[in-house]
């Protein structure tokens, strides 16, 4: 039985991520996330080049989603776009992440997408939390944490004098 009066969960709580185990464990996640798309994007163009056609008919069958008429009218009026940027912009975000490079810009391509994929399974077979869904919330913890700052290229260029001088660049770097 507990003498202390005291809310031990009343207490300021604070997550340190300067500890090197935690450094790690975020560069991990930042490169395995990385390779999870580089490597979808890349057996996309192996496969199927540029003219990636599943991107722009998987937009069309997207009726009765959340995003409404939306996905459909990109799948009609923007093929020319998806079906060469789906593979291309996969192989780049992944690339970027590995590397550590641009990765909040990378991210937020990642979170796009990952947006897309999950409300595309209207259906919900597997619930609402499924492995799109746990593919989004990895692109988001990259964004917040910063991860290109662990172990990435990002940490080199944010100490470069041009991002000293535009410090707003580092909104899409870390």
């Amino acid at each position: 039985m507990s003498t202390q009066a005291a809310n031990p969960l009343a207490t300021e709580f604070e997550l340190e991520l300067d500890k090197p185990l935690t450094a790690y464990w975020i560069a991990i996640l930042r490169v395995l996330t990385g390779w999870w798309f580089f490597h979808s994007g890349v057996t996309k163009l192996i496969e199927d080049g540029l003219a990636y056609s599943y991107g722009p008919a998987y937009m069309q069958q997207m009726t009765g989603t959340a995003l409404g008429p939306i996905p459909v009218w990109m799948g009609n009026n923007l093929a020319w776009l998806i079906a060469p940027g789906v593979p291309l912009f996969e192989t780049l975000i992944g690339l970027a992440l590995m590397a550590g490079l641009l990765t909040r810009l990378a991210s937020v391509g990642g979170v796009f997408f990952m947006t897309l994929f999950w409300i595309g399974n209207a259906e919900f077979g597997h619930g609402v939390v499924n492995s799109d869904l746990m593919g989004l919330l990895l692109f988001v913890t990259v964004l917040v944490l910063g991860a290109g700052r662990y172990y990435g290229l990002d940490a080199i260029v944010e100490k470069m004098q041009f991002v000293k001088q535009n410090p707003k660049l580092r909104y899409i770097l870390g």
